[in-house]
């Protein structure tokens, strides 16, 4: 398992970064955001990202895709953690990898292009418990009727298809329900990040045979994949936030002055700088290692997976406080733009389990506490 770059995957970066820096600074954020738009993500930028192979990289060629693997998708997850760049990314890539096996390449054409979004609600309560599910699909006919509420379903207020757990008569199954559908009722979240986020209330929705996702009741699998692979590439995006807000602080550092002298020459601040810096790098080796297992099938996958989130989360709030504290008063100002990187940290490590409940799970897979 190689825990560096390889060239390809720096030209990588280096284009991402390049299209990101042109197309969606950090400043098209803020004015997205404070232009009330109630999509939260920039359609054009995001139509962008799919003609560059940008959109979903994982997906392999024998589904349409340009198979450029998990690692690739990481790396462009921590470029756009560094911009803030609103789009459906995230969402794009659970719900591909939901719909993976047996899906043609016809199936995820849209996802791969960009033309259609798809939100993937799993989750029913407060906090993230993916397998406690109490919506229900019950037989009718053929197809089935779908009743029952997901929260903060990301992407929810713009998706095109929801996929949908539900407990079915066999057990835990998925299904594609398309978000205008009767009986779907969908209320928009207002969240610190300012992105798109919705409550899904599913009310004896109609849905046909061929919206079922694979075998009834054998959902659980599936989904547990879906989600490992989620917070791998969240975890990439807390990187990128974390990595770009240290590197503002540093850069503050060493152009405020307070008594007459540069703030970065008190060794007090430098200290801090240094572990901050060392986190970091530790992080980065954790990312590495969990994309690497999802490219390789390691046995570890479900382990590196909730490491990655769990220290990520973790780190990403440390660097975050530090870099508000360093920058004083005005860091907790929104005329910095260190505070929206502070917001959207805190959300994305909620995100399908904050680093409380990854700490959790890998003791329990790890050493069955």
């Amino acid at each position: 398992m190689t825990l560096v770059l390889t060239e390809e995957e720096i030209l990588l970066v280096d284009a991402v970064r390049a299209l990101l820096a042109r197309a969606a600074p950090v400043s098209t954020f803020r004015a997205l955001r404070d232009s009330g738009d109630p999509r939260r993500y920039d359609p054009d930028l995001w139509r962008e990202l799919a003609v560059s192979g940008f959109a979903a990289p994982q997906i392999p060629e024998r589904a349409g895709g340009i198979g450029m693997g998990y690692t690739a998708a990481g790396l462009i997850a921590e470029e756009m953690g560094r911009v803030l760049a609103a789009s459906p990314f995230h969402s794009t890539a659970l719900a591909a990898e939901l719909m993976l096996d047996g899906a043609t390449p016809d199936a995820l054409a849209p996802l791969i292009a960009g033309e259609s979004i798809v939100a993937v609600a799993l989750d029913e309560g407060a906090r993230h418990a993916p397998m406690a599910i109490a919506t229900r699909a019950e037989r009718d006919g053929d197809g089935f009727r779908i009743s029952g509420l997901k929260r903060r379903v990301v992407d929810g207020g713009i998706a095109d298809t929801l996929i949908v757990s539900a407990m079915a008569d066999d057990g835990p199954s998925l299904f594609q329900v398309p978000g205008a559908a009767p009986g779907v009722q969908i209320r928009l979240l207002d969240l610190i990040d300012s992105r798109n986020a919705a409550d899904v209330t599913f009310d004896n929705v109609p849905v046909g045979p061929e919206a079922l996702i694979g075998a009834p009741g054998k959902a659980a699998d599936r989904i547990a994949r879906t989600l490992d692979v989620g917070n791998v590439l969240l975890a990439c995006e807390l990187l990128g936030i974390a990595q770009e807000a240290f590197d503002r602080t540093v850069a503050y550092l060493k152009e405020r002055e307070q008594f007459g002298r540069k703030i970065g020459s008190f060794q007090a601040l430098q200290h801090r700088a240094a572990r901050q810096f060392c986190a970091l790098e530790l992080a980065r080796g954790v990312v590495l290692k969990a994309l690497r297992a999802l490219d390789e099938a390691d046995p570890a996958t479900t382990q590196l997976a909730s490491l990655a989130k769990a220290v990520l989360t973790r780190t990403a709030r440390e660097m975050l406080n530090e870099a508000i504290q360093m920058h004083g008063g005005i860091g907790v100002t929104d005329e910095l733009d260190i505070g929206l990187f502070f917001k959207r940290a805190r959300a994305v490590g909620d995100w399908l389990g904050d680093d409380h409940y990854h700490r959790e799970r890998l003791a329990r897979i790890a050493w069955g506490m």
